[in-house]
């Protein structure tokens, strides 16, 4: 078996020969596009207010059932969570184990990650596949590409930046639509701002590839993309320092050209460069090898719309009032206590989470500058919520109900944080429809019960919150203790997976019930 440097090199080798002898397209028919669909790419949809909704009325279990099924095929002809990581149709893609046994992988071969064919590693082995590489052995100069393409590393600094445009653009044509070309996932510049500007973020690792002619003047288009930020797991009993991948995304026309190993395998050497040999990252298809597999489930907030821009539809015997009555959510929430996430509660959200998520096996550990990054609410992109009430309290837990009552003499009145929920919010645009612009989605992130204040609770005004601020539908996956609230809050089971992976770590596979990190 080759050493890691053996294997780095070799594969570099053999990527730079499958890129130039691939059939590279001609960098004429990517640098021309329309001017007009970039500018029309920099504008954002106006957001129409919520409308109250009376109080959710009992439904038949028939009628459920049927709607979970029609929005479960509606949502997955969108694949979520990039099920194709933006270099593919998905059409030909593995999405089981047994599927991927039969798929040869010559770029993953050469990587150091399990192998689709090995047994599943003992239960004490919880470590690297190969040990850090020594600081000269790491290539210093970029992976050589074919003539008229040339690495970049994009400014992202800034929301409003011109490369910040360009990385928006190129994921809303290229990332992830459905099979009909009716949705297409819109990750706003703000968004893409939050995910990328994370606490010790590092502008090399911001990867791109432009298209160019030698005698262009401007700078060429870009056609490639993939980025990396620092980020604290613990696996079993193991704490890493590790980078999370995501945005990996190659131009529709470059397409089966290779191009996407060659990103993977730059990223992989300026993340090496800093002493970083782990990373973590999530796909829809089956690679080798996940760590552990988690499911999507879908909660209709707005039936009547979905329905309207063709994301859902009519089963037999249901009218648009009757689902509409379905679906129905309390005009407001229900938890005493509850308000918005503020700065002054890091500290005591901090050590609330790290109790809880001592009972999973992958789960990031923040730090309070991580926590108020990712969950301090941002508009359009995430908001979360915490419930605080008097230390004196009385708990029932009765058919959704949770009572406080609390002490009003003034030396019982500090106040303890016992609850909290996040959620973040992922458009999809709706192509040609003269009313609606856009689908709005949020994404179950981090959720905090503890005894005093069961998950199902918090879920519950989660879901009411996001119907209020306008949301569409609320996504969740089976992770952590989900299953509490899936099936009882009236959320479908979706048809795709979501696959963990870790590079360059072996150690045993893991049920999604143990899993407790969330990637965007």
């Amino acid at each position: 078996m080759l050493n890691e440097q053996e294997k780095s090199s070799d594969n570099q080798n053999k990527t730079k020969e499958t890129v130039e002898n691939g059939d590279i397209i001609n960098t004429d028919d990517v640098s021309q596009k329309s001017d007009k669909k970039n500018k029309h790419n920099k504008n954002k949809s106006n957001n129409q207010s919520a409308a109250n909704v009376p109080p959710q009325p009992s439904t038949s279990k028939d009628s459920t059932e049927a709607m979970h099924i029609d929005l479960k095929r509606a949502l997955d002809r969108l694949q979520l969570k990039s099920a194709t990581m933006g270099i593919g149709t998905g059409i030909d893609q593995p999405k089981s184990h047994e599927d991927a046994l039969k798929k040869k992988y010559d770029f993953w071969e050469t990587q150091p990650v399990p192998n689709l064919k090995e047994a599943d590693p003992p239960a004490d082995l919880n470590a690297p596949i190969h040990p850090p590489m020594e600081p000269e052995k790491i290539p210093k100069e970029c992976l050589n590409l074919p003539s008229g393409f040339q690495w970049v590393s994009l400014n992202l600094n800034e929301v409003d930046s011109e490369e910040m445009f360009e990385l928006y653009a190129l994921l809303a044509e290229n990332y992830v639509e459905d099979d009909d070309n009716m949705f297409r996932f819109n990750y706003s510049r703000e968004f893409l701002h939050w995910v990328l500007q994370a606490p010790g973020w590092n502008p090399d690792w911001f990867v791109g590839v432009r298209v160019y002619k030698p005698d262009q003047k401007k700078k060429g288009k870009l056609v490639g993309f993939i980025s990396a930020i620092p980020s604290t797991i613990r696996v079993y009993d193991k704490v890493l320092e590790t980078v999370e991948i995501n945005f990996l995304c190659v131009h529709k026309k470059l397409r089966s050209k290779r191009m996407a190993p060659v990103l993977i395998s730059e990223i992989t050497r300026r993340v090496r460069l800093k002493g970083i040999f782990q990373a973590l990252y999530t796909a829809g298809v089956f690679l080798p090898k996940p760590i552990a597999t988690c499911r999507y489930y879908h909660r209709s907030l707005n039936p009547k719309k979905l329905i309207e821009v063709g994301f859902s539809h009519l089963t037999r015997n249901m009218t648009i009032p009757r689902t509409v009555k379905l679906y129905r959510l309390p005009e407001q929430p229900k938890l005493s206590g509850l308000r918005q996430f503020e700065r002054n509660d890091i500290k005591q959200v901090q050590t609330l989470m790290n109790k809880y998520m001592e009972q999973f096996d992958l789960v990031p550990l923040f730090s309070e500058e991580e926590m108020a990054h990712w969950l301090l609410p941002r508009t359009d992109v995430v908001d979360s919520y915490v419930i605080e009430v008097n230390l004196f309290f009385l708990y029932k837990n009765k058919h959704l109900t949770f009572s406080l009552f609390q002490r009003t003499n003034e030396e019982n009145n500090d106040k303890e944080i016992i609850g909290f929920f996040s959620f973040y919010i992922l458009p999809s645009t709706v192509m040609d429809h003269k009313q609606y612009k856009e689908i709005r989605a949020a994404y179950s992130f981090y959720n905090v019960p503890s005894e005093h204040c069961p998950l199902l609770n918090l879920m519950q005004d989660a879901l009411i919150i996001a119907k209020n601020t306008n949301l569409d539908v609320f996504n969740a996956l089976n992770q952590r203790d989900n299953e509490v609230f899936l099936k009882e809050l009236k959320f479908g089971e979706g048809d795709g997976n979501l696959h963990y992976y870790l590079f360059n770590w072996k150690c045993p596979p893991m049920k999604p019930e143990k899993v407790g990190v969330v990637l965007q």
